[in-house]
């Protein structure tokens, strides 16, 4: 499965020239499995999230449809002011090979009066090769330009290998079209790992809504079709529909059996059967915080897993001991050595942050020109001190060490 390694993103908002992990090939420490974002309001945690958010859309629905979405404005709301370049992007990720990494570059601008993509590469180290440039197989401006059409991965490439490439439209990226050809494995594996990004939104009331029944196989963002999941995994996967109720079971008191039924007019019920009450609960009133660590117990048990979940907030509507017992279930799932997901979490909670290691956490603050920029807590010296002494990371970041500290 794919890997982030890291990601530069340049006048996307407040990111006018964010990195984070490693940004330079062959140079930079790789993302862990859990990353963890803090920093104050409108610092641009947010924004990280969404501007993942932002490449999957471009790829799933068109770069104009992406910019145009009520939350992202257009365009020219989403370009940093006084930016006049374009919006850019560059993911490190891991493919086949830890060693040679895979670069995918982006790049979008208005062309005329209307957002398209003007540059969009992939590039990679030829097998064997250590040093100097990786290979472009991919490189497109303005919709035009080359594709490698090597089929094995350890073939040397050359120039005269590529085919010409000239798209259509401008709106659609060039790995949307070339990811449906076995000619270029490589893309289709950058297509697909994309297109499996989960960015949850998760909102309590919409999983008190009544589905149509139905198993569903994926959890939508705002998790109202929590209960087609769960009754997809009870018919599918038995064996993690009880895994997830076992972690619901520890983290809520009492609660015995979770189950779906279905209403006369064929919708979808979630039953909750608790100790000492006779008649069951179901989803309408159930706690925002039972919800929630529903939702995220149905993302940790995944059997085939998403490869990359991003969460914002995830302690809304938590009691503080479920704060502490959430961060601990994903620190031990970035621990497991038998999966592979990787988790970006957005938090304001010090007992979130209480549970993870200082390589685990980057403070986002705004730079003396009001730009986002991204601390690692590993990398400020008094804070990798004060945590060898034994003081929690989320206590020193409650106490201004964070914002005192400056990385070496």
């Amino acid at each position: 499965m794919s890997r982030l390694l890291g990601i530069r993103i340049k006048n996307y908002r407040a990111l006018a020239d964010f990195r984070i992990g490693q940004v330079q090939y062959g140079k930079g420490d790789p993302l862990p499995l859990l990353v963890c974002l803090i920093g104050p309001n409108g610092s641009g945690k947010s924004t990280v999230l969404d501007a993942f958010g932002f490449v999957a859309d471009c790829l799933l629905e068109g770069v104009e449809a992406a910019c145009d979405k009520p939350e992202r404005g257009g365009f020219d709301r989403l370009r940093t002011q006084g930016a006049t370049g374009p919006i850019e992007f560059e993911i490190f990720f891991e493919d086949d090979d830890p060693a040679r990494p895979i670069v995918y570059e982006l790049q979008v601008n208005l062309v005329g009066s209307v957002p398209a993509v003007v540059k969009e590469t992939l590039r990679q180290r030829q097998q064997g090769v250590t040093r100097g440039k990786p290979y472009y197989f991919l490189k497109l401006k303005d919709g035009k330009g080359k594709v490698w059409a090597g089929l094995a991965v350890d073939y040397k490439a050359k120039s005269s290998d590529s085919l010409p490439v000239a798209l259509v439209e401008q709106d659609k990226l060039g790995i949307a079209t070339l990811g449906n050809l076995s000619e270029h494995p490589r893309i289709v594996r950058l297509r697909s790992y994309i297109e499996q990004w989960y960015l949850s939104y998760f909102v309590p009331d919409a999983a008190r809504s009544l589905p149509a029944a139905g198993a569903q196989r994926w959890l939508d963002r705002r998790g109202s079709n929590i209960g087609n999941v769960l009754q997809y995994y009870q018919r599918q996967y038995p064996k993690q529909f009880d895994s997830i109720l076992k972690r619901l079971a520890k983290a809520i008191p009492g609660l015995t059996t979770i189950s779906t039924e279905i209403s006369k007019d064929k919708r979808l019920l979630l039953r909750f059967d608790e100790k000492g009450y006779q008649d069951p609960f179901y989803q309408q009133s159930m706690s925002d915080g039972t919800l929630k660590m529903l939702a995220y117990a149905v993302l940790l048990e995944d059997p085939a897993p998403r490869p990359f979940i991003g969460i914002e907030e995830p302690e809304n509507g938590l009691y503080v001991r479920l704060v502490e017992r959430l961060a601990s279930q994903f620190v031990s799932h970035a621990n497991d050595d038998q999966r592979s997901t990787q988790i970006l979490v957005t938090t304001h909670s010090p007992y979130f942050v209480d549970a993870l290691a200082a390589d685990q956490v980057w403070l986002i603050r705004k730079d003396s020109a009001g730009r986002t920029e991204a601390v690692r807590a590993s990398e400020v010296e008094q804070i990798r001190a004060l945590t060898r002494e034994g003081i929690p990371l989320g206590s020193l970041w409650y106490s201004n060490h964070f914002e005192d500290g400056s990385p070496e």
